[in-house]
C-alpha cells in the first residue's frame, strides 16, 4: 500500500477548482484572477512564469491585474500551462 502524504497549506494555496482548470484547459480567462491562479497552480513565482512563457514580467502584471488580457499565441500557452503545469516548469529549468 502506498502512503498517500498529507495535503499542507502550501498545497490548498495552489489548489484550484477542477471546473476552473478545465475552463482555462480551453483558453477561456474571465479575469486577471485567472492568469494569477494559474501561476500559482503551476507554483511559479511572476519572474519565474514569466520567463518559462517568454513574455516580460510587466506583461504578466498587466494580465494579472486586469489592465489587459492575454491574446492568440499567449493563450495557446496558457492553455498547455493549464493541461501539463510541469512543462512550463520544464522550460523554466531549460531556460536557466
Amino acid at each position: 500500500m502506498t502512503d498517500i502524504p498529507e495535503l499542507t497549506a502550501r498545497d490548498f494555496a495552489r489548489a484550484i477548482p477542477a471546473r476552473v482548470r478545465r475552463r482555462l484547459a480551453e483558453g477561456i480567462f474571465e479575469s486577471g484572477d485567472d492568469v494569477a491562479a494559474l501561476r500559482r497552480f503551476v507554483g511559479l513565482t511572476q519572474a519565474q512564469f514569466a520567463q518559462a512563457m517568454g513574455i516580460s514580467v510587466h506583461t504578466l502584471r498587466n494580465w494579472e491585474q486586469g489592465r489587459r488580457t492575454p491574446e492568440g499565441p499567449a493563450i495557446a500557452l496558457l492553455r498547455v500551462a493549464a493541461r501539463h503545469p510541469r512543462i512550463l516548469r520544464e522550460n523554466l529549468s531549460s531556460a536557466a
